[in-house]
């Protein structure tokens, strides 16, 4: 009963850390006023919301920003979520 217990809490945490970035960008889709956003004025933000924080990740084995064919390639598997 423990392994089954201990199993289900991993899977839980995996689950909750793929979601992250989506739940981030989630979280900040908030308007001036405080209220969330909705329609084409939400559907905007994320876009910017998951280009941007894809756009930080790319980055090569070396250091180096990524450039060229290897950026577009690492960007469109990255907004897929992929």
């Amino acid at each position: 009963m423990k392994r089954i217990f201990l199993a289900a809490v991993i899977a839980t945490f995996a689950a909750g850390s793929a979601f992250a970035q989506d739940a981030s960008c989630e979280t900040k889709a908030v308007g001036k006023d405080g209220k969330p956003l909705a329609g084409a004025a939400k559907t905007s933000f994320m876009k910017k919301c998951t280009v941007d924080a894809c756009a930080a990740k790319a980055v090569g084995s070396d250091g180096k920003k990524l450039a060229g064919a290897a950026k577009t390639s690492f960007m469109k598997k990255c907004e897929s979520g992929a």
